[in-house]
């Protein structure tokens, strides 16, 4: 056995077959992802005095997984510009090491003749590549992008009103490798099967009484699904009849839509649901299925309502939405409703509505919050203090540093 072996090691075929070797190849892209952001600075003239440093920021937007926002400085940048010309920048706000990126700030000529004023660093040769940004708070821009005099004399500037076209490129690479296979695998049908039974109405054992109408279900697929229904159903304070149980201050299409979530993993046609295809109707149905998610602690349909709510946001249901989402402790769709009701376009109109009635009465405390949101509204610096509370206004990134810019 061992001289066999022996033998066979020292063979020219297999000394032949050792020397071959496989070659094989990755490719490295480098590519750009874009985005744009159109900024519109109101009230010119108003903004004028703010101070030499100071700036009004844009809302944040996302562009190649970083955020970003365009920084307008009415009174200038420098000390020793002395006020003569209005400085542009785009800045990242949020966490970020060496983003390289291609940027353009555009001011926008709004006499229909497009003879924007334009600094790119897209279709034209760059002699040390996309700029690097360090840190949060490091910017691109111009110290002297205009003179402020020629700017209120131009087409620019048309009925006190400023418009920014920004746009993005964010520089990514990745290596890529051989694939050797690919085997298609279908998406999860385990929902599918879950609502077919709920439909079936096979192996029921409880009942729900809700408004008059009665539904079956499957306790073992509750107890899995919410916790509640767990201690409900099996629990130590279980219902002493769980045979049919009666569910009151919940409308029965709602509790439809809740058992269609419990077993399907996904929200029903609301408006065929409620048979209603105003938009109205779906909110208010979103409104209902948002605190019965709460109360059976389905978090991933609270959340889902909450989405369907921030899409909707509107004058006649933003404050029940509003008081829903303080009681129900809904943070992110509570702050999309307050910024909505303190925009001074809509304040007036949402005070007018019954639900803003029902908001005072249901949750005061959200008012002293909604008058907060007003008054940095009044001073142009919601976006400021939302993104960036620790900035220094001087240019500073919000660790004290100085920033570096191109001029």
């Amino acid at each position: 056995m061992g001289k066999l072996l022996r033998e066979i090691s020292r063979s020219p075929s297999a000394a032949s077959s050792s020397s071959n070797s496989n070659t094989t190849t990755s490719t490295s892209i480098t590519d750009t992802v874009k985005g744009s952001h159109q900024f519109k600075i109101t009230g010119y003239s108003l903004s004028k005095g703010l101070g030499i440093g100071k700036y009004i920021a844009s809302d944040t937007f996302n562009v190649g997984g970083y955020s970003w926002a365009i920084y307008f400085y009415p009174d200038g940048k420098s000390v020793e510009d002395n006020s003569a010309y209005v400085s542009l920048f785009i800045a990242l706000a949020s966490e970020g090491t060496d983003v390289r990126a291609l940027f353009e700030l555009t001011l926008l000529d709004q006499s229909g003749k497009e003879r924007h004023k334009v600094h790119t660093h897209f279709g034209r040769p760059l002699e040390t590549g996309p700029y690097t940004l360090k840190y949060r708070g490091s910017m691109w821009g111009y110290k002297r992008f205009y003179k402020r005099s020629l700017l209120e004399t131009s087409d620019y500037l048309k009925d006190n009103c400023l418009q920014v076209h920004c746009t993005v490129g964010v520089v990514r690479s990745q290596t890529e490798g051989p694939r050797n296979y690919t085997i298609a695998v279908p998406p999860s049908s385990i929902g599918q099967h879950f609502g077919q039974l709920l439909e079936s109405g096979k192996g029921t054992d409880v009942n729900f009484e809700v408004d008059g109408e009665v539904f079956a279900a499957h306790k073992l697929v509750l107890a899995a699904r919410s916790p509640v229904f767990r201690a409900q159903l099996f629990g130590p304070m279980k219902s002493q009849n769980t045979q049919l149980i009666k569910i009151d201050d919940m409308e029965a299409p709602v509790f439809k839509a809740l058992l269609h979530f419990i077993y399907w993993d996904s929200l029903p046609d609301l408006a065929e649901l409620t048979g209603l295809s105003s938009k109205w109707a779906s909110t208010l149905m979103s409104q209902h299925l948002l605190a019965a998610a709460d109360i059976y602690a389905l978090d991933r349909l609270r959340l889902l309502c909450e989405a369907n709510l921030c899409e909707d946001v509107a004058i006649n249901t933003v404050a029940t939405t509003l008081a829903l989402a303080e009681q129900h402790h809904c943070l992110q769709l509570k702050a999309v409703c307050l910024k909505f009701v303190a925009m001074p376009e809509n304040l007036r109109a949402v005070m007018q509505t019954d639900g803003f009635e029902y908001l005072k009465e249901s949750c005061p405390s959200v008012l002293t919050e909604l008058l907060q949101y007003v008054a940095r509204v009044s001073e142009h610096s919601l976006n400021a203090c939302r993104y960036g509370a620790e900035a220094i206004l001087d240019g500073s990134d919000v660790n004290g540093r100085r920033v570096k810019q191109r001029v």
